[in-house]
């Protein structure tokens, strides 16, 4: 799994190889399923706040730190 991964592919951290597998990602032993960018050295995953959009109708993401997990399900 990379170091840093994102969803968006307009993203320098999208790689859409790893997206052919389901990824499970885990925020301090819980399981997120909401997560669109995480980095695990750094300690943060990105999650959208509710139902909040930015100016370019894209979700509003909201940082989250903890210790990161990335694995393939």
């Amino acid at each position: 799994m990379p170091d840093h991964l994102s969803v968006d592919p307009r993203s320098p951290h999208h790689k859409p190889f790893v997206f052919e597998h389901e990824i499970g990602i885990r925020l301090n032993g819980k399981d997120r399923h909401d997560v669109e960018e995480y980095c695990i050295s750094e300690g943060w995953v990105k999650v959208p706040a509710g139902k909040t959009l930015d100016r370019k109708g894209r979700p509003l993401l909201i940082t989250l730190k903890g210790k990161v997990e990335a694995f393939y399900r």
